[in-house]
């Protein structure tokens, strides 16, 4: 064998060195591995089985080198109409109020998101503009909306055609979960000639159908006239409640084939069922839970069976049980193996969850319909306006403004 010159050898290993340093430099700059860990929420709704409503939670495999951060005992779920704003203004102090959650170097003092029945708009829509109006970074993960636990129904319905109706985008919505057929009701609506008897009259309607992208003539996306509607989601307050329960009607009674004979209805599904809300107008205004007694009252008096539908979104108690996991993903850190595959067994519990509201009959009363760790304060600046607590549905505490339940929480916590 031929031997190298000893020189030759040297160069050699000069070059194995600086390969075996650039090597050891780019594993350094490479990304922890993220493994994932699922928590698993499963409630039940009136004439349906459970559903499975999942969220995820992280945990680093290289982080028991690192130091672990300090884990708040409590947690917060803010009410948005009503509690942070009305309409698109802040009320009760509510930019002041969260940027008290914050330390002098940025750090947040304890977990907390926006638990609200509202939506029509993706959460990530929805996060960029609460940071536009308030002040303070709002991240998606920080949003649940009435709509969010619509996420847990893609795998029965995501190549099913689907119906999603409300203000804002409701298809988008729905489309941003990962349902693949998916159209708005107005959408739908549009292929069925005379399905609206007096859509010449909604002099909306005639202007928004000259600016439609899609001719009136147009072919539909999926074959409408052929594929049988798998569901309908109502995903925000609806707009057009004459045309909307019509349609809805039609859908449901036929069994999923507008203008034919009865059939088996298709399931409903409601994001939220409150019958009032707290907008910008002085007095409360009627919310999705009016529409869905509307509907039904209807569909009673001319189907020979009784509308089945499932409602989600406060106060039922599954949402708060879902919050919760959330809140403990939000957490500085997830480290540790401290969740179960139930979600429910946890070895850093909160002590405390604080849920902000301003409708008794929905925040205060899912919140006790939670149970422990839930403390419910409600302010005054939304539904409840009432001197002394709420009859019915009593909160923990009963402060004027968002503002003070915040100071509330903070002196309560040793952490002001």
């Amino acid at each position: 064998m031929r031997q190298l010159p000893l020189n030759c050898s040297h160069e050699h290993e000069a070059q194995r060195a600086k390969l075996n340093q650039k090597r050891d430099r780019e594993n350094a700059m490479t990304p922890m591995r993220m493994t994932y860990r699922t928590v698993f929420k499963v409630y039940q709704s009136k004439n349906r089985a459970p559903y499975l409503f999942q969220s995820r939670s992280y945990s680093q495999s290289q982080c028991q080198s690192r130091p672990e951060p300090e884990r708040s005992s409590f947690g917060i779920a803010f009410d948005i109409d009503g509690v942070i704003l009305r309409g698109r203004v802040p009320v009760g102090g509510s930019p002041r109020a969260l940027r008290k959650l914050y330390g002098t170097s940025g750090t947040l003092k304890a977990p907390f998101l926006f638990l609200t029945n509202g939506g029509g708009i993706p959460e990530s829509r929805r996060a960029a503009e609460l940071t536009e109006l308030l002040g303070v970074n709002i991240l998606p993960s920080q949003v649940v909306q009435g709509h969010t636990p619509f996420k847990s129904l893609l795998r029965r319905y995501e190549n099913e055609l689907i119906i999603a109706l409300g203000k804002g985008e409701p298809a988008l919505v729905m489309s941003d979960y990962g349902f693949k057929k998916v159209l708005s009701l107005d959408e739908y609506a549009s292929y069925f000639k005379n399905i609206d008897p007096v859509s010449q009259y909604k002099l909306w309607r005639t202007k928004q159908a000259l600016d439609c992208s899609h001719p009136k003539e147009s072919v539909p996306r999926y074959d409408v006239y052929s594929d049988r509607v798998s569901a309908a989601f109502v995903v925000s307050d609806p707009v057009d409640w004459g045309r909307d329960i019509q349609v809805l009607c039609d859908i449901l009674r036929s069994g999923g084939f507008p203008g034919q004979e009865n059939g088996h209805q298709p399931p409903l599904y409601f994001a939220a069922d409150d019958l009032e809300y707290q907008a910008a107008f002085p007095s409360e205004r009627l919310g999705m839970g009016a529409f869905r007694i509307a509907l039904e009252s209807i569909f009673n008096t001319i189907h020979h069976d009784a509308l089945e539908y499932v409602s989600f979104g406060k106060p039922n108690p599954f949402v708060f049980k879902n919050t919760e996991a959330i809140l403990t993903q939000l957490q500085p850190s997830h480290c540790h193996n401290d969740t179960t595959n139930t979600g429910n067994s946890q070895s850093h519990a909160f002590k405390t969850l604080y849920m902000i509201g301003d409708n008794p009959s929905v925040d205060v009363k899912g919140a006790q319909q939670a149970g422990h760790p839930w403390f419910s304060i409600l302010t005054r600046t939304g539904v409840f306006k009432g001197k002394d607590n709420h009859a019915e549905f009593p909160a923990d505490l009963v402060v004027d403004t968002v503002e003070e339940a915040v100071d509330y929480i903070l002196k309560r916590e040793g952490t002001s």
